[in-house]
């Protein structure tokens, strides 16, 4: 370079010579040129002679480096990774605004010198008019002989402002073309950086395809500049797809980041999929204990709330209260690494606009787990079709295994999965809203089937405690649904679960009325040995008893579906309406509920029953001995029952302990006063003698009578014991006293010997022996 600038002052000079020589007063010798031209050529030699010499030194300095085995003085770069790349990509993101700024800028001068220059053509055209104007207002008085001329003019005038027009509209456009054509500078290093994030999910995906044990725990810890990665793609892609064109010359770049993008995405999806299904703590001992505890705990607190509800007349929540807090979880799923891995990849599934496919991977996945959780638990998955086709036998032995799964689905599975969708979605509170509603959806759904199909099935009386066991369970178990599920959400369910619950009470309150049928419906001619408690009797006040264990809920299930009761219905006959209208007060003279009006119409339809089946005895005594045993029996199970004493009340009960006594005093007139007729002293004496031979007619009809009594009625039955020790106490203290008398007053007319032991075949203990034997239900 410093030879071409001497050659420069050389060509100056000599022209500063020539000019000098054209003037005479300036003229200068010509030896005087030719020596600075010599000087000029020895300082050319001797620059080249110094670059030469140092071009050899440096050359001998490195082949003397490279002998002594030295390196170059430069260090090789640092090799490019992708932590680099990410700064970098970082930096350039951050800046990214700045540089649209400027751009804009950019844009926007061009636009504001474009409008300018509009305005001052515009100026421009305004002057050239209001010229025309001036100059046809002068010409005007020739305008009538140049008419031909001026049309002319005129249309060529149009067609000037028309290419006018459409000349600055093609100046426009290549103004904006020229704008648009300075297209946003994208650094060296994006290239590289897409290279490296290829190369690192290649990695993963070969080796996630080689050993699948490696799946699901490689991220993040192995490698967090990954998922940095992953996010910074995403910005760069919608950053710079916002403000570069496809179809631009940097379209290729755009469509190249969009499609590694989506490589990544879906790697991520089948990396979700993979730690949601495997990952799960597998302490299935534990969780089942706790999942035992929880719904055990709830399940109290539950009969404790419903009773409470009871109390206050409704059995829906109050709007204005804040429901009770689902107790938290006491199992985690997933450990704390796997919840961060899955909620990280969910986070960037979201950002990357794969939000459709996360949420589907999300519901799909855990159902199946959920599905699989209540089938380890004794839960087998039932449609309404294939419940109305299996015997109730069988749906019988899988109703409490239902419940129980109801139960602990309510109170602990769903709060878990709640919690869960909360901690994944943390950041997306309506997200997972709709996640946890579909999920709810499904799985109460697929509950609700099971009750709707067993509510359709044949109504029989046996089934009734089991329907009202379901209903319980439908009814208690609904305070988790306020506190995990959306307000909306929660709406729905409570409505879906009131319905089958109304369907399940609609049910139970026709087989509880269809009671009256059967009872009417047992029409059998043959009497009971031994006047028996019925089995009818037995029956219909065990049911009672049992109903009246449920007595809160039953009460609950006429009062919310007593619309069930209909006037044509043929659980009630017509003819006994008016008998079973003083059952419709209690003792206190309030009205019955619907519940405890029906019990007493049953009872009341049980006693006409038993009263028309002692018409089958022939016997006085056994009818009265059968009808003491029924009434009894009824008292003994109502007193025994306080549920039940409560609905019949203490006025019934006398009532009915007043007809035993009567059937009692009945039994022993047509009984014990007729055998004591045989020992009355009626026509014995004659004019104060003793007439021996009807003193021993009277001793044989006695023994007679008395043998007969015994035969018979040491058949009879009479199982309640206390009535069984009454009826002995109160025979033993009418006859033997009677007995003793006669015995021994007249005994001594009898000749001692033959006669006594012919006539006089009891004595007084052994007649109190052989009551001591009756009533025990012997064979003969």
């Amino acid at each position: 370079m410093f030879f071409f600038s001497s050659t420069d002052t050389l060509a100056n000079n000599q022209a500063e010579n020539d000019e000098k020589n054209t003037d005479p007063d300036n003229a200068v010798p010509v030896s005087e040129s030719a020596k600075s031209s010599n000087e000029e050529g020895e300082e050319k030699i001797t620059i080249d002679d110094q670059t030469e010499k140092r071009e050899e030194t440096e050359t001998e300095d490195k082949a003397e480096e490279m002998e002594n085995g030295g390196e170059t003085e430069e260090p090789p770069p640092p090799p490019y990774t992708l932590e680099t790349a990410c700064e970098d990509i970082e930096h350039f993101l951050t800046n990214f605004s700045s540089i649209l700024k400027d751009e804009e800028e950019k844009k926007n001068k061009v636009e504001v010198e474009v409008e300018v220059e509009a305005e001052a053509e515009a100026e421009v055209k305004e002057e050239e008019e209001e010229e025309k104007k001036e100059t046809d207002v002068d010409e005007k008085k020739a305008e009538d002989e140049i008419n031909e001329k001026e049309e002319v003019e005129e249309e060529t005038e149009v067609e000037a402002k028309k290419e006018e027009e459409v000349d600055e509209k093609e100046v426009e456009k290549e103004k904006e073309a020229e704008v648009e054509a300075e297209e946003l500078k994208i650094p060296e290093f994006v290239e590289k950086y897409l290279d490296l994030v290829e190369e690192k999910l290649s990695s993963f995906e070969s080796s996630a395809s080689s050993d699948t044990s490696l799946k699901g725990y490689q991220l993040p810890d192995a490698d967090p500049s990954f998922f940095k990665a992953v996010g910074q793609m995403t910005k760069l892609y919608k950053d710079l797809s916002a403000h570069i064109k496809p179809e631009s010359k940097q379209g290729t770049l755009i469509n190249r980041i969009s499609a590694i993008q989506h490589q990544t995405m879906c790697y991520l999806e089948e990396e979700f999929r993979y730690i949601l299904e495997e990952s799960r703590n597998e302490e299935t001992d534990q969780i089942q204990e706790a999942v035992q505890e929880v719904a055990d705990a709830a399940a109290k607190q539950d009969a404790d709330a419903a009773a409470k509800e009871d109390a206050d007349q409704s059995t829906e929540p109050c709007e204005d209260n804040e429901p009770p807090a689902a107790e938290d979880p006491k199992f985690e799923e997933y450990s704390g690494n796997v919840l961060v891995n899955i909620t990280k990849i969910a986070d960037e599934l979201i950002a990357g606009g794969h939000e459709l496919e996360c949420c589907e991977i999300y519901m799909i996945t855990r159902r199946h787990v959920l599905g699989e959780t209540l089938k380890n638990i004794g839960y087998e998955k039932i449609s309404i079709e294939e419940a109305q086709k299996t015997p109730w036998e069988s749906l019988e032995r899988d109703i409490p295994s239902w419940i129980q799964t109801f139960k602990q689905c309510a109170n602990v599975h769903l709060p878990a999965e709640r919690k869960l969708v909360q901690t994944i979605f943390s950041g997306y509170s309506s997200l997972s809203d709709s996640i946890i509603t579909n999920l709810a959806r499904c799985l109460f759904l697929q509950f609700l089937d099971f009750p709707e199909a067993v509510a359709f099935c044949k109504l029989t009386p046996e089934k009734l405690f089991k329907f009202l066991d379901m209903y319980e369970a439908l009814r208690d178990n609904l305070s988790p649904i306020d506190s995990v599920f959306p307000k909306e959400c929660a709406r729905d369910l409570r409505k879906e679960i009131k319905a089958c619950r109304c369907r399940i009470g609609e049910a139970t309150i026709s087989i509880f009325c269809d009671l009256e049928n059967a009872i009417k419906s047992d029409t059998g001619k043959i009497p009971v040995p031994g006047g028996a408690v019925h089995p009818l009797t037995r029956y219909i006040m065990n049911y009672l008893k049992y109903a009246c264990e449920y007595k809160d809920t039953i009460e609950q299930v006429f009062k919310d579906h007593s619309k069930i009761e209909r006037a044509d219905s043929t659980s009630r006959p017509r003819n006994n309406v008016s008998r079973s209208e003083k059952y419709k007060k209690n003792d206190a003279g309030e009205d019955r509920p619907p519940f405890q009006a029906q019990l007493m119409r049953i009872i009341d339809l049980l006693e006409q029953s038993i009263d028309s089946k002692s018409m089958l005895y022939k016997d006085v005594p056994l009818s009265c001995i059968f009808m003491m045993n029924n009434g009894s029996y009824m008292l003994q199970k109502i007193k025994g029952t306080p549920e039940l004493y409560e609905v019949v009340g203490d006025n019934w009960c006398r009532s009915r302990s007043f007809d035993v006594r009567n059937y009692h005093k009945v039994y022993q007139r047509e009984t014990w006063l007729k055998l004591l007729g045989c020992i009355s002293n009626q026509g014995l004496t004659v004019k104060g003698k003793v007439v021996k031979p009807v003193l021993k007619e009277k001793f044989k009809n006695f023994n007679a009578m008395f043998d007969e009594i015994y035969r018979t009625q040491s058949t009879w039955v009479v199982s309640d014991k206390q009535l069984q020790s009454e009826l002995r106490v109160s025979i033993a203290s009418v006859v033997i006293p009677a007995y003793r008398s006669f015995l021994g007053r007249y005994a001594g007319y009898l000749d001692p010997g033959r006669q006594t032991e012919k006539y006089i075949k009891y004595q007084p203990d052994d007649i109190e022996t052989y009551i001591d034997e009756l009533f025990d239900g012997r064979k003969n």
